[in-house]
């Protein structure tokens, strides 16, 4: 019998939220010159070897949710060398987490510079640990090619559970956080022209380094983050594309996250592949011809009670509670959650600010040709979404911040699409 590990309620949840979007997201590397594949394969091969989950897929046995190793043989589908050409197939195909292993290496060759596609199931890791496994990837490879008979230092399995972050508060913290939490409500939506799947797209911005040294401007003048400047022209936006005169001076709401690793430190997850990450609302009343700095000051309140006390905790709390009940209790969830969005036709949309990606974080890294290379840009491709989901990502290279969103075209208009991120653009400073 092949060796099994609990999957924690945060992987269960986020498997089973494949019922309402593709939880496949891919870390993005773009070289200046070309990538050694045959080092690469073997450090992705060994890096999946040096793991026990990662080279393990998703199942459920007599009841129970567990990563479950698969064979050595299995592994292959970690590495695919992808044709050459302008079309890199942005996004890449899904991962399917049944299967495992839980990466996939995808290698684009380029005549201007490799693109290395590294692809991750959300069942299995948020953006952070994604983050984390791409850097051990490269490490590994960056040891290969130093001495072909490198192997990363193996690992023994490791808690991948919340407990940690559990213990760090009192039962009365425990009840006081569930008692004051509210219970999401979705107002609206991002607007579709018919609902169903359709054909998987990326669309993204980026602004230019001094756009966002204005952000920051704006910020310190109003006492608010980045990342609250950019919820605001999230928000605005969404009044702007939907154009539907309800929204305005009613209360209306969208899910952002928080990386818990950031909230807790020490809380076990760093440098790990994990699911460490947890949504939050933010709920505003707009009137017309509201602009960025007459919201701003909402956003930041709502943002910097959220940070203060126990983030997170009650969202443990919550998945634990329903994981006690066993896995019927997950599925009777989802049920219900998939028949309110189908009733109600509404699905709060979704912003994650993913930070910045620093290049020193995965260079040095070797070319084929011996060249130590350069990397030009680090882009996150976030999950796939049809309505009636929709999320849009921001993140920081070098000072340039991309906002993008991975879309199915079809149910969503790529033109819609586009023209939010205009008005995204337009928003900010």
């Amino acid at each position: 019998m092949s060796p099994r590990y609990p999957a924690p309620a945060f992987d269960v949840f986020n498997v089973y939220f494949e019922r309402i979007y593709d939880p496949t997201m891919h870390a993005v590397f773009t070289f200046d010159g070309g990538i050694d594949a045959g080092a690469l394969r073997k450090a992705t091969m060994r890096t999946v070897a040096s793991d026990p989950y990662t080279r393990s897929r998703y199942a459920e046995v007599d009841g129970r949710p567990v990563w479950e190793e698969i064979a050595e043989e299995e592994w292959a589908r970690a590495f695919v060398v992808l044709p050459a050409g302008e079309d890199t197939g942005m996004p890449p195909p899904p991962l399917d987490v049944r299967a495992g292993p839980q990466v996939r290496v995808g290698l684009y060759p380029r005549a201007g510079g490799d693109i290395v596609a590294v692809t991750c199931h959300h069942g299995f890791c948020d953006v952070s640990g994604t983050m984390a496994l791409a850097r051990d990837i490269f490490a590994t490879y960056r040891g290969i090619v130093a001495d072909p008979g490198y192997r990363p230092p193996p690992r023994e399995p490791y808690d991948r559970s919340t407990d940690r972050i559990l213990a760090l508060s009192s039962d009365e913290e425990q009840k006081r956080a569930l008692a004051e939490e509210e219970p999401f409500i979705d107002r609206w939506r991002f607007p579709a022209g018919r609902m169903g799947r359709g054909t998987p797209r990326i669309a993204s911005r980026t602004l230019a380094p001094d756009r966002l040294e204005r952000m920051k401007a704006f910020g310190r003048e109003h006492g608010a983050t980045v990342n609250d400047v950019l919820i605001g022209a999230f928000f605005l936006a969404l009044l702007d594309i939907r154009n539907d005169p309800a929204d305005r001076g009613a209360p209306r709401s969208i899910l952002t996250s928080a990386d818990l690793r950031r909230r807790y430190p020490g809380c076990h997850g760093e440098g790990l592949p994990v699911n460490l990450s947890v949504a939050y609302d933010v709920t505003l009343t707009v009137e017309e011809g509201a602009g960025l700095e007459d919201i701003i000051g909402r956003v930041t309140a709502i943002t910097a009670h959220k940070k203060a006390g126990n983030p997170g905790l009650a969202a443990i709390l919550f998945y634990e509670g329903i994981m006690a009940g066993g896995m019927p209790a997950v599925r009777a969830f989802f049920d219900e959650m998939a028949g309110r969005y189908t009733s109600s036709g509404n699905k709060n949309p979704v912003f994650s600010n993913l930070g910045i990606f620093d290049p020193g974080d995965y260079l040095p890294i070797p070319g084929e040709d011996g060249r130590v290379l350069d990397l030009l840009d680090i882009q996150y491709l976030p999950c796939v979404c049809w309505p009636y989901g929709f999320l849009m990502a921001a993140s920081t290279f070098c000072g340039r911040l991309t906002v993008t969103t991975a879309y199915e075209e079809g149910p969503y208009s790529t033109a819609t699409v586009e023209r939010f991120l205009g008005c995204v653009d337009g928003y900010l400073p």
